[in-house]
């Protein structure tokens, strides 16, 4: 039996324009430290280890894709330098981020756990990703969903 997915084209794709932004290896590795507060070139590089042209390039290419934006500061004696701050763009990540963090602490995360938790800042409660369709049901496996063409797919002739 033919996949009906092969009836409409994915030239167009959102998720691989999402991934030629979010794809490289390093990326959301600075995205988590700018979520946790690491905001500063020296301090990122120094807590993960990414080489310095490695971490100029994916700063330069989230600010230029608008999910990060640069803010000035200067220490005492030194000169300007910046700081990366998440843009509302940037924000809308941090599901992505948490899924994967959620994902990473099933499969691959040491006997003792995860060395990052993110909590409900309310209550502390633990925070997960859960799927929801917009009538409001929790879908609870991946075999609940559906893939279909979205409106903006193109027919494949």
């Amino acid at each position: 039996m033919r996949p009906a997915a092969l009836d409409w084209s994915v030239e167009n794709c959102t998720i691989a324009r999402a991934m030629a932004i979010l794809g490289e290896r390093w990326t959301l590795v600075v995205l988590r430290e700018v979520f946790n507060g690491i905001r500063r070139f020296d301090d990122m590089r120094i807590r993960t280890g990414i080489p310095r042209q490695v971490l100029t390039n994916r700063l330069a290419t989230l600010v230029e894709q608008g999910v990060l934006r640069r803010e000035p500061y200067r220490e005492p004696g030194s000169r300007v330098r910046h700081e990366y701050r998440l843009t509302e763009k940037g924000l809308d990540l941090w599901p992505v981020l948490v899924a994967v963090l959620g994902w990473g602490d099933r499969y691959l995360a040491d006997p003792e756990g995860s060395p990052l938790g993110v909590g409900h800042r309310d209550c502390g409660a633990e925070v997960h990703v859960e799927l929801r369709c917009a009538a409001g049901h929790e879908l609870t496996s991946p075999r609940d969903v559906v893939p279909r063409p979205g409106p903006g797919a193109r027919r494949r002739t």
